[in-house]
C-alpha cells in the first residue's frame, strides 16, 4: 500500500510539505499511491504514484466515485461540489498509471483512484483536452509502457490563496506535474504545469481577481490550451513543497533556464 520512495531502485520520496502546513494533513495510502490531503483546503497538496511500465494492464474505467471512510466526508471535497455543473471530477492520480501487477491487483489499484481525495475539480475542456491534462499523461504513459520503464509521478493543484472560492472550497487554477525515472544510477526528473482559468465556466464559478503567483522571474502568463515543461525549483516555489531531491535530478536544461518556461506544442517538444 502507498507510494514507495525506493520503487525506482535511488531514493525519490513524496515531495514534503512545510512544516507550518503539516499538521493540517493526512497521509492516505491507497495500492500503489499515497495522497497527502489538505483537510483545510479539502484538496490534495501532493500525490504521488509508482508506475511499473512493464506491468501495466488495461482494465474498464469505470466512475464510482466513493468518499474515503477512513476519514470524516468534511474533509474532502466530495460530490456536492461537482454537482449540477461542468466541473470534471479530475483525477491527480491518473485512473491508469497504478493499474498494474497481477490483475486483482490492477483492478484493486483502478477502484481505489476512484476516491474523492484523489480528485480535483477541472473544467471538462481542460480534464479531457488532448492539448493539456489528458494529453500529458498520455504522453508520460506511453513513455513507461514503450520503454518498460518504472516511474514516479507527483501531481497536485497548486493551492494558492487567491483561487476562487466555490461551494465550500477554492477552486485551483492551476496544477503541476513531476515525472522521476532512473537514468543509469541515478534519478532523472523533469516537471510541468497546467493552467485551467481560461477554461473555467465563470457561469459556475464566483470568479474573483486572478492571484499574482510567486516564482522565478520570467514566469510567463498561461494562456488556454498550453503545456509547459518548467524547471522543478519553479514548481517548489509556487507551491512551498520541498522538492529538493527532484530539482537536483531535474532534465531541464541549465542552457534554457534563462528563457523561462518551455512551451509544449506536440509530443516531441518534452525534453526526458
Amino acid at each position: 500500500m502507498g507510494f514507495d520512495a525506493r520503487f525506482l531502485g535511488v531514493e525519490a520520496a513524496l515531495p514534503r510539505v512545510p512544516e507550518s502546513e503539516a499538521e493540517a494533513c493526512v497521509d492516505l495510502d491507497y495500492l500503489h499511491f499515497t495522497v497527502v490531503l489538505d483537510t483545510v483546503r479539502r484538496l490534495a497538496q501532493v500525490t504521488g504514484v509508482n508506475v511499473d511500465g512493464a506491468a501495466l494492464l488495461d482494465l474498464e474505467r469505470g466512475d464510482d466515485w466513493q468518499l474515503d471512510e477512513r476519514i470524516p466526508a468534511d474533509w474532502q471535497a466530495g460530490p456536492e461540489v461537482y454537482a449540477a455543473n461542468d466541473l470534471d471530477r479530475g483525477h491527480l492520480v491518473r485512473r491508469r498509471d497504478p493499474v498494474w501487477g497481477a490483475p486483482a491487483v490492477a483492478a484493486r489499484a483502478n477502484a481505489d483512484t476512484f476516491r474523492y481525495p484523489n480528485a480535483a475539480p477541472q473544467a471538462s475542456g481542460f480534464n479531457q483536452s488532448k492539448e493539456l491534462w489528458l494529453g500529458l499523461e498520455d504522453q508520460v504513459l506511453a513513455f513507461a509502457d514503450v520503454n518498460d520503464l518504472r516511474l514516479s509521478v507527483c501531481t497536485a493543484p497548486v493551492l494558492a490563496a487567491g483561487d476562487p472560492p466555490y461551494r465550500g472550497i477554492r477552486v485551483p487554477l492551476r496544477f503541476w506535474k513531476v515525472v522521476a525515472w532512473r537514468d543509469g544510477d541515478a534519478l532523472a526528473a523533469a516537471g510541468f504545469v497546467l493552467d485551467q482559468a481560461p477554461v473555467l465556466d465563470e457561469r459556475d464559478l464566483e470568479r474573483g481577481a486572478r492571484p499574482v503567483e510567486p516564482g522565478a522571474a520570467g514566469v510567463p502568463e498561461l494562456g488556454p490550451f498550453k503545456t509547459f515543461q518548467v524547471p522543478i525549483a519553479d514548481i517548489a516555489a509556487l507551491t512551498g513543497l520541498d522538492l529538493s531531491e527532484y530539482v537536483a535530478a531535474d532534465r531541464f536544461p541549465p542552457t534554457l533556464r534563462a528563457a523561462g518556461w518551455r512551451r509544449l506544442d506536440e509530443p516531441g517538444d518534452v525534453i526526458l
